[in-house]
């Protein structure tokens, strides 16, 4: 009698499981079927004239970019091949309106991969009015001409100093990567239109956690950054652009919020390939003495210091920086001669200044591949030999 129970529990427990796996079988092909139905029905919302469509077809697109560098320093040599990124990205509109893009990155060749995959682009724009547009989510901060430039069009082996240390890359507070973006919104657009039907005038202002990429605020202190410019001639900009706010840690119960205030001067002409482009940068606030990096860095509240040749601690409240550059097309559309002078100075002085004296080449085969070749002398004055020598390769394709 036991042994005919047991046998019954065993078929009931087994017919349940049958008609689960049968229930999730279902469920798995109606959600198939759903999507599959999403899927045929996207384009009657994509398609019809833009004002009556729903969804316009999303748009992906995305570049992949490897390079080789080799650094000859006295007693410190180094070479090696770096698959430097790869981004895709997906953009479209929603009514019309409403512009929308989300972009992922990985990284190459790190031990941590630089919290790789990552989110770098999530934001939506209402862009109805030119000279009024809404945009809202994680994008890259108003700062700067050069910060929201594409890494492959701003020309060289990598964003001038000031701008990576002063608009959110590498920056001197100690935050964590985040390719000069943050989680906010933000106002801008293009008013006052010359004879021709050109903008003269042009700006741009949000409010930003002042916390990075893909993080909560720390402070419940916000970061307000903005700018404008004119453009008397088409090509031509020349700008300024302001930025109040904080950078915070918390650790122990104890929060330390360091002020940031920072301002910035920029000029840029560009027609085709030809682009002539300088910026100043300053900043007033310390930084934290290591790079979020990790949970640990999180609540390392340790400040960062500097001293002179004579090992006597400087001021680091203040640092600033330099830019300027030039591209000239050699072969239309084809081969592009640049040259830069970049510096950077972390305590606003001579002490611990580096100086980039760069010059290459770049060679597109098409506009999906392009190389791009430099040579770069270094004199940082923080180190005991300040001067040494960069070459480097990189080759950058668009998809």
């Amino acid at each position: 009698m036991v042994h005919f129970q047991q046998k019954r529990l065993i078929f009931v427990a087994v017919r349940k499981r049958i008609n689960l796996q049968n229930n999730f079988n279902m469920m798995t092909k109606r959600l198939l079927m759903m999507l599959m139905a999403s899927i045929l029905l996207f384009p009657a919302f994509a398609q019809g004239d833009g004002n009556n469509a729903l969804f316009t077809k999303p748009k992906f697109s995305g570049f992949a970019m490897a390079s080789y560098q080799a650094t000859f320093q006295d007693g410190n040599n180094s070479n090696s091949f770096d698959l430097r990124l790869v981004r895709a990205s997906i953009e479209g509109r929603i009514l019309n309106d409403f512009y929308y893009k989300i972009q992922g990155q990985i990284n190459g060749n790190t031990t941590t991969l630089g919290s790789s995959p990552r989110l770098v682009d999530y934001f939506m724009e209402w862009q109805k009015l030119d000279f009024f547009r809404v945009k809202l989510g994680q994008f890259k901060r108003p700062f700067t001409y050069e910060n929201p430039m594409n890494p492959i069009d701003q020309g060289f082996m990598g964003y001038s100093q000031p701008v990576s240390k002063l608009a959110g890359f590498s920056d001197r507070t100690g935050m964590h990567a985040s390719n000069g973006r943050d989680i906010g919104l933000q106002f801008q657009g293009d008013f006052l239109k010359s004879s021709s039907g050109r903008n003269l005038l042009h700006y741009q202002v949000g409010v930003f956690n002042g916390q990075g990429i893909n993080v909560k605020d720390v402070d419940e202190r916000k970061d307000i950054i903005g700018g404008a410019w004119v453009m008397p001639i088409s090509g031509m900009r020349i700008g300024a652009f302001g930025w109040e706010g904080s950078y915070a840690r918390k650790a122990g119960g104890q929060t330390v919020s360091l002020r940031q205030h920072r301002y910035a001067f920029s000029a840029e002409y560009k027609k085709g390939d030809l682009q002539l482009r300088t910026e100043y940068i300053h900043s007033t606030g310390r930084g934290f003495a290591s790079t979020y990096q990790n949970p640990s860095n999180a609540s390392d509240l340790t400040i960062k210091t500097y001293t002179d040749k004579n090992g006597n601690e400087v001021a680091n409240d203040k640092s600033d920086g330099i830019y300027a550059l030039a591209i000239v097309p050699v072969v239309k559309d084809k081969l592009m001669a640049k040259a830069r002078y970049d510096l950077y100075r972390p305590t606003a002085s001579n002490v611990a200044a580096k100086t980039n004296y760069e010059v290459g080449l770049n060679y597109r085969f098409c506009k999906y591949l392009e190389a791009q070749t430099e040579y770069c002398f270094t004199h940082d004055r923080a180190l005991a030999k300040p001067d040494y020598s960069t070459v480097f390769v990189q080759l950058s394709i668009r998809y």
